[in-house]
């Protein structure tokens, strides 16, 4: 029998008719080559099936390539193309290999390249600076795929293959290390990355606006060097002749002689951070050395917001990828919708305000409730969106009418430590936005998962019980995410967070709200050690707080002192950049681990620090069989002292991420007092799951005990479930227990 007639045979046996089987094979050959044809070229197979010789630009990525509006690489890309510019994708090249960049050939116009959705360096390390052993941004999760310091390793290995094609670095990694910056994996004082890169421009911040300028001046024939006039871009000069107006900066050199001259210069920096007030300044390297940055870029309006978010994504990884199970990141934001940039919180140890800026721009609600119906045809959705939010989900206009016209204010804040009287909370559009939502044929629910401000709702007299009645009843999958981080009045100072009492009340609303729709659901408070500002004393205090909660959490946010963010340059200066003030700053490993321990004084692994901790303290009172106590005395049977009677019930220490339950009643007590308890708010959300820092609480995406869950801390950089874009422009996210950049929400360039 021929091969021929035994198909045949085959096909008769499976009822198929002879060459059924093969014109089947052909279509989903053609389906899968017209499917990778919406993807941007990633060799030169798919630019000669495009028919080009070359591209205008080729983009290096350190992430994988995703084509989802989550991923900064994706918005540049798609936005060049929108232009008219033909562009090719190299993700995560191989950096030991020089053939690795000239994979798509020279380009026309230029490499653009950036490390990825996430400082290079905050996906490799822990806080304690160990090697992380995933990366959710790289095919199957895999490792090690990008190197350390990736923008200054991609550039230079382009730069010796290509000697005089221009380079334009962007992302998160690059704009945040746009100037002189402390990296705390060296320890050390930093040049600007331009320097170091030997790149020709940054396009820091959110590069949508830059990016086409930069695009359009190199097609016309401008010279890179000539490029000295684009907002949003830091250029590099050896004569300040032809740089007007501009500020400057302390010289490198008398940072690196002096911490003072760096807290300095940053405050300066910070300052000058909003597009309208923010001047040009000048960082001197020496007579003949100069790094330039050209004043902020505008941000986008609502209606160019909404035309970045029409651009034709695949919303999915690239099929190159299948076979290693895709790209983990991705399911973290492919249901999920990005309402808003930038944010007037300022918490100190966030990067987002020195990278997206105080003004809050947002896309209109037609813009988002288009993006859910498309969702709804995606033969994955199960009727979820996971989250509607942004850095803070309930920021959906500017903080007041003049930022719009006149920019941010100068030395003034928004929200902490007191709210500025022309400050507007409003939540009506949102509202309105999550009702629309809900309303889309195909949803069956919508949840806010981005952090949302509390204090933000508690001043919305007039909007903020409707909105957190609307939370509880239709968009919390048991758990609601909140940042108090801390208890201490001195160290919610350096956070720029406000007092805690405001948190203590809209404990109160939310536990009302929920009694009023019959559910019993949780406020899962992000806490976080270590910060500059917290001594052993004001770590007690937090310890307290957890105590009187009736909970373990057994993760736990130490700070990590990640480029670009107040916090970072208190860290290494000991000085608030704000006021020039000195601040404590446990620097210690152990000193460290202590603080760690007393929020987890529970776990019987940490009683001798616990102990310990107690003693340098001065809080021995701790110390007993008490129910206020934390720990027994050693040698004593047993691990935490009982709860006391009418206290909550506990069995055992909980596996997973713990970090549900109400609050403490009243201020935490001081030696030989205990603060005291609220009974009912001492709730426990009980959660399951192993000791790796990777699995999820209830209603999350892995180990979800809720469809449609998303992980709240899963992956350096993912905080609060969003995975943020870096795109010439990024986010720093908040990161998982461990480690990681902090920062809320999502957004750009790679």
């Amino acid at each position: 029998m021929t091969k021929r007639s035994a198909n045949r045979k085959d096909a008769a046996r499976a009822g198929e008719r002879p060459g059924e089987r093969t014109r089947s094979d052909k279509q989903a050959a053609e389906d899968a080559r017209a499917y990778r044809a919406r993807f941007l070229p990633v060799n030169r197979e798919d630019m000669r099936e495009r028919g080009w010789d070359e591209c205008d630009f080729v983009y290096v990525s350190g992430d994988a390539y995703v084509d989802h509006s989550s991923f900064g690489a994706a918005i540049i890309c798609r936005l060049l193309e929108a232009n008219h510019y033909k562009v090719g994708m190299i993700a995560q090249p191989d950096w030991r290999d020089s053939e690795s960049v000239a994979a798509l050939g020279r380009p026309r116009l230029g490499f653009l390249v950036s490390s990825g959705n996430m400082d290079s360096m905050v996906n490799h390390y822990t806080v304690a600076k160990k090697r992380r052993h995933s990366d959710a941004f790289s095919p199957g999760g895999e490792g090690g795929l990008r190197p350390d310091h990736a923008v200054v390793v991609y550039s230079n290995l382009i730069r010796r293959v290509f000697k005089d094609v221009p380079i334009i670095i962007g992302g998160i990694e690059a704009s945040l290390r746009r100037l002189a910056h402390y990296d705390y994996w060296s320890d050390s004082l930093k040049r600007s990355i331009l320097l170091d890169s030997n790149a020709d421009l940054v396009s820091y911040g959110m590069g949508e606006h830059s990016i086409v300028e930069i695009a359009d001046a190199l097609n016309s024939g401008l010279s890179v060097s000539d490029l000295t006039f684009i907002d949003g871009t830091v250029f590099r000069t050896r004569s300040l002749e032809h740089v007007y107006d501009y500020e400057l900066l302390p010289a490198y050199g008398a940072m690196r002689a002096n911490p003072r001259a760096y807290a300095k210069s940053f405050a300066i920096q910070y300052a000058n951070s909003d597009h309208v007030t923010g001047k040009r300044l000048v960082e001197p390297y020496g007579e003949h050395e100069f790094v330039v940055q050209n004043p902020p870029a505008a941000p986008l309006s609502t209606a160019e917001l909404d035309a970045v978010y029409r651009l034709p994504f695949v919303r999915a990884a690239h099929p190159d990828y299948d076979a290693a199970g895709g790209v983990p990141a991705i399911k973290e934001v492919k249901f999920s919708l990005a309402s808003n940039r930038g944010c007037f919180g300022e918490c100190a140890f966030c990067a987002l305000t020195f990278h997206q800026g105080r003004v809050v721009q947002v896309r209109s609600r037609a813009s988002l409730v288009a993006e859910a119906e498309e969702m709804t045809h995606d033969a994955d959705f199960k009727g979820y969106i996971h989250d509607v939010g942004g850095p803070t989900a309930n920021f959906r206009a500017p903080a007041c009418r003049k930022q719009v016209d006149h920019g941010a204010c100068r030395g003034r804040r928004c929200l902490a430590p007191e709210p500025c009287k022309k400050l507007i909370a409003d939540h009506s559009d949102y509202i309105r936005l999550l009702r629309e939502l809900r309303e889309v044929p195909g949803v069956k629910k919508v949840f806010v998962r981005s952090g949302i401000r509390f204090d933000y709702v508690m001043l919305d007299e007039k909007h903020g019980r409707e909105f957190v009645r609307e939370l509880a009843e239709h968009h919390v999958s048991g758990q609601l995410r909140v940042a108090p981080e801390h208890v201490s009045h001195g160290v919610l100072s350096c956070m720029g967070k406000p007092d805690h009492a405001i948190y203590e009340r809209f404990v109160s609303l939310f536990e009302e709200e929920n009694a009023r729709a019959g559910k019993k659901q949780f406020i899962v408070p992000y806490l976080m050690s270590s910060h500059p500002g917290s001594t052993m004393k004001e770590a007690v205090e937090l310890a307290e707080f957890v105590r009187d909660m009736g909970f373990n959490p057994e993760q736990v946010s130490d700070f990590y002192p990640t480029p670009g963010s107040l916090a970072t340059v208190m860290y290494f200066t000991g000085l608030d950049p704000r006021t020039m003030e000195p601040v404590y700053v446990p620097k210690n490993p152990h000193e460290k681990a202590l603080q760690r321990a007393l929020i987890q004084y529970r776990d019987p692994k940490n009683r001798d620090l616990v102990r310990e901790a107690l003693r340098r303290a001065g809080r021995e009172d701790l110390i007993g069989f008490d129910a206020k106590c934390l720990v027994r005395p050693e040698g004593a049977r047993g691990g935490a002292p009982s709860k006391g009677k009418g206290a909550p019930k506990e069995k055992g220490t909980p596996k997973g991420d713990f970090r549900a339950g109400g609050s403490s009643g009243g201020e935490p007590s001081r030696k030989g007092k205990s603060s005291r308890s609220t009974g009912g708010r001492g709730k426990l959300a009980r959660q399951s799951g192993g000791k790796d820092e990777a699995r999820r609480s209830p209603g999350s995406k892995s180990g979800n005990s809720h469809p449609g869950g998303k992980s709240g801390d899963s992956h350096p950089g993912g905080g609060k479930g969003k995975v943020p874009h870096s795109h010439t422009g990024g986010v720093n996210r908040k990161e998982s227990p461990g480690g990681g950049q902090r920062g809320r929400g999502t957004k750009r360039k790679g």
